[in-house]
């Protein structure tokens, strides 16, 4: 054992709670290892380590998606104060210039509505791949 430990020159720092570092002390003293670094160590190797890996492409479509999001709620903003404008006027002229914004606006509204569609079902298409 103690030619292993000479082999032994890297060192980890781990921070832990309160709460933690007391679960693990307990579990030590209760366990027949003498060294808490021994415990940790016995843990940490005979444990499989799961991991997962991020899809670069789907993190790209989220990305797009997130904007598109952005962009759909300030159209969506536009055509509630478009909304509130068009209630209140009492001016024919007023209200056919806020009347052809509004179009304006839910136009721009629907075609990013039809890009969201089209980007949700390439990630669910690459999902279930």
């Amino acid at each position: 054992m103690e030619r292993e430990n000479s082999n032994r020159s890297r060192r980890i720092t781990l921070r832990l709670t309160e709460k933690e570092y007391a679960k693990i002390e307990s579990q030590f003293k209760a366990s027949t290892r003498r060294k808490l670094s021994d415990y940790i160590r016995k843990h940490l190797f005979s444990r499989p380590i799961t991991s997962k890996y991020r899809n670069q492409s789907l993190d790209e479509l989220m990305e797009e998606t997130v904007v598109l999001s952005s962009e759909l709620r300030s159209i969506g903003n536009n055509i509630n104060q478009i909304a509130r404008k068009v209630n209140t006027l009492k001016m024919i002229p007023d209200f056919k210039g806020h009347l052809y914004l509004f179009e304006v606006q839910r136009k721009k509204l629907f075609d990013k509505m039809e890009e969201v569609s089209s980007h949700t079902q390439k990630i669910s298409e690459r999902w279930l791949q």
